[in-house]
């Protein structure tokens, strides 16, 4: 009987958990925090016949476990953000690297524009106003404002950013983006600064990943540059925004409002965002749906079969 090919996993992998089964049928996973060894030996022990590493975003893929793994070739990661792996290490090294792809992107580009509607509309708001029996006693609950004319500025435009845009252009809103480099097959208006950006929107959409060099990348710069009627949706990482300084401006007015679904320091809200009717907040939920596990399952399976066939990975990160 043929071995199955082994695809190493260093923690727990829940999301394919449903599914199990059909990776077993295909490969043979060794799981690191079954053995009694410490990491390194048991690393060390295996080191030869590892090719392949699975893992979660909550999986550190370090330096010192790469160096422990001289026949690692490909890391399929479950998640579209890639700031638990050693890039540097990867590169250097020739490791390839596959994500999520396109699992998310449509998900995470609808739940974008929920936030930012129910920002400007004031839905979960005014749902808290009919609850709470204000209706009778204080009256029509104060309007809100229309999505459709909106300077929309997104901050990262690969596959979630694009699909976000597409919706927003079917809102009647415009389009305008930063990212690492323009993009010459896209139209909309490139800055490079993010603070510029900001300047010439109502609302910045951040769905960029998260690095060393877009960490804050939203700043009280850029969010006095968006102004008090300005909005920040945040679907891509907490520290993208620096959190203080927007708790300061939104008790301030200096913004308009904020629709997030990721924080700095996970689960832990503040109280001053929990407590601000001009925040819509979500607990980082934005990729969930029966649909976007479905079609993760195939991607993850589609990369480990390609890698282990000698094909190109279906979503191999090119830029890293």
């Amino acid at each position: 009987m043929e071995k199955l090919p082994v695809v190493l996993q260093l923690r727990p992998v829940p999301i394919i958990d449903p599914v199990e089964d059909r990776f077993l049928n295909k490969f043979r996973f060794l799981k690191a925090w079954e053995s009694s060894m410490p990491m390194d030996l048991f690393l060390t022990t295996h080191a030869q016949s590892v090719r392949a590493i699975l893992c979660s975003g909550l999986t550190p893929i370090t330096v010192d476990a790469l160096r422990c793994l001289p026949s690692l070739q490909c890391i399929v990661t479950t998640s579209a953000g890639l700031n638990h792996i050693d890039l540097a290490e990867c590169r250097r090294r020739g490791i390839s690297i596959a994500n999520s792809g396109d699992a998310f992107s449509e998900d995470v580009a609808e739940y974008a524009i929920g936030l930012y509607l129910d920002v400007l509309r004031r839905i979960s708001a005014a749902d808290r106003y009919v609850r709470q029996g204000l209706w009778p006693t204080k009256g029509d609950y104060p309007l809100g404002s229309r999505l459709r004319g909106k300077r929309v500025g997104i901050v990262g435009l690969g596959h979630i950013g694009s699909e976000i845009a597409k919706r927003l252009l079917a809102f009647g809103c415009s389009i305008s983006y930063n990212s690492r480099k323009k993009k010459p097959s896209i139209d909309f208006p490139y800055y490079s600064d993010v603070c510029e950006l900001a300047a010439n929107s109502d609302a910045l959409i951040l769905c960029c990943a998260w690095t060393k060099e877009t960490h804050h990348i939203v700043n009280r710069d850029v969010l006095l540059a968006l102004g008090e009627k300005g909005v920040i949706i945040n679907v891509g990482r907490g520290a993208l925004v620096d959190e203080k300084e927007l708790i300061e401006c939104l008790m301030q007015g200096k913004i308009g409002g904020a629709g997030l679904d990721v924080f700095e320091n996970e689960p832990n809200v503040p109280e001053e965002l929990r407590t601000s009717d001009n925040v819509v907040l979500s607990p980082h939920s934005a990729v969930w749906t029966p649909e976007a596990f479905l079609s993760l399952h195939e991607c993850l399976l589609a990369n480990l079969e390609a890698f282990f066939s000698d094909k190109p990975l279906v979503s191999e990160v090119k830029d890293i």
